[in-house]
C-alpha cells in the first residue's frame, strides 16, 4: 500500500503541480475576462480538464527529457525518474497520452483555436525551451512565452478569438516570469552549473547581467501592468493596487542587485509568488466592483 501511494505521488510530481496550478488559474482568468464572467460552467470545466492534461503531460515529458541532468543536480536527483520510482519508458508513455487526451478534449469540447494555443504552449515548452536550457541563457526569455500563453487559451475559449486584452495579460505574465525565474537561477546557480544548464548566473557568475535583467523587466512590468485599466478591462482599484505591487516588486529586486545575497534572492522569489495572485485578484475584484 505504501509503495502504491509513493508511485501515485510520483506520477503527480511528474505533472509539476505548482506549474499546473498556475496554468489553471491564469487560464480561468483569461476565460473570465474574455467572457466578462463565467458564461458556461460546462465549457470552463472542459477547458480546465483539457488544459490540465496538456500541461501535466508537458511536465512529464520535460522530466523525461531532462532525466540525465536531474541525476547530476542536488535538488532534482530524487525526482521520480532518477530515483527509479518510475521508468523513463512509462513516463514517456504517460506524458504523450496525457497531452493527446488534453488536446482532443480542447478540440472537440472547446474550439480549434484553444486547442492550437495549448499545442503551441506544449511545443514551445518541450521542443524549444527544454533543450535551449543547455544551449543559451536566453532560455529564460524563450521559456516565458509558453508560460504566458495559457490565459490567451482561456480567452479564446470564451470568445473564439484573441483580443487586445488577451495580449496584455500575456505580456504581463511574460514580463513577470523574468524576475521570478532569475531569482531561482541565482539561488541555484551552482546546481545549474552541475547540470550543464546555461542559465545566466552560470554564464556570467558575477551576476551583473542577471541583476540588470531583473531590474529591466521589473521596471517595464509596472506600466504594462496598468494597461488593463487604460483599455477599460479593469478600473482604478486595480490600477492603484497594480501600481503599488509593481513598485514594491521593483524595490525587492533592487535590494537583491545591491546585496547579491541568497536571502534577498529568496525574498524576490517570494515577492513574485505573491505579486501575481494579488494582481489577478485585483482584476477580478475590480471587474465585479
Amino acid at each position: 500500500m505504501i509503495k502504491q501511494k509513493s508511485v501515485l505521488n510520483a506520477y503527480i510530481e511528474l505533472m509539476k503541480p505548482s506549474i499546473l496550478t498556475l496554468v489553471l488559474v491564469t487560464t480561468t482568468l483569461g476565460f473570465y475576462l474574455g467572457g466578462h464572467g463565467i458564461s458556461s460552467w460546462s465549457l470552463l470545466t472542459y477547458l480546465l480538464i483539457g488544459a490540465a492534461c496538456v500541461c501535466g503531460g508537458s511536465g512529464v515529458l520535460n522530466h523525461y527529457l531532462e532525466r540525465d541532468i536531474d541525476c547530476k543536480m542536488v535538488r532534482t536527483r530524487n525526482r521520480p525518474i532518477p530515483s527509479g520510482i518510475i521508468s523513463a519508458a512509462n513516463a514517456l508513455s504517460f506524458g504523450i497520452l496525457l497531452t493527446l487526451i488534453g488536446l482532443t478534449i480542447l478540440y472537440i469540447k472547446v474550439n480549434l483555436l484553444t486547442a492550437f494555443l495549448s499545442l503551441l504552449t506544449s511545443f514551445l515548452y518541450i521542443i524549444v525551451y527544454t533543450p535551449m536550457k543547455r544551449i543559451s541563457w536566453l532560455n529564460t526569455t524563450i521559456g516565458s512565452i509558453p508560460g504566458a500563453i495559457p490565459p490567451m487559451g482561456g480567452w479564446a475559449a470564451a470568445t473564439g478569438n484573441i483580443d487586445l486584452g488577451a495580449w496584455i495579460i500575456f505580456l504581463i505574465l511574460f514580463l513577470w516570469q523574468h524576475p521570478h525565474f532569475y531569482a531561482i537561477a541565482w539561488m541555484f546557480k551552482e546546481d545549474y552549473k552541475l547540470g550543464g544548464f546555461k542559465m545566466l548566473p552560470v554564464v556570467e557568475p558575477d551576476g551583473k547581467s542577471t541583476f540588470n535583467q531583473i531590474l529591466l523587466y521589473s521596471i517595464i512590468l509596472i506600466p504594462v501592468s496598468l494597461l488593463p485599466t487604460l483599455i477599460g478591462l479593469s478600473g482604478y482599484i486595480y490600477f492603484a493596487g497594480a501600481l503599488i505591487a509593481g513598485v514594491l516588486l521593483f524595490i525587492v529586486g533592487r535590494n537583491l542587485t545591491m546585496t547579491k545575497s541568497l536571502i534577498d534572492a529568496r525574498k524576490l522569489l517570494k515577492a513574485t509568488v505573491f505579486y501575481l495572485p494579488i494582481l489577478l485578484l485585483l482584476i477580478v475584484i475590480d471587474v465585479n466592483f
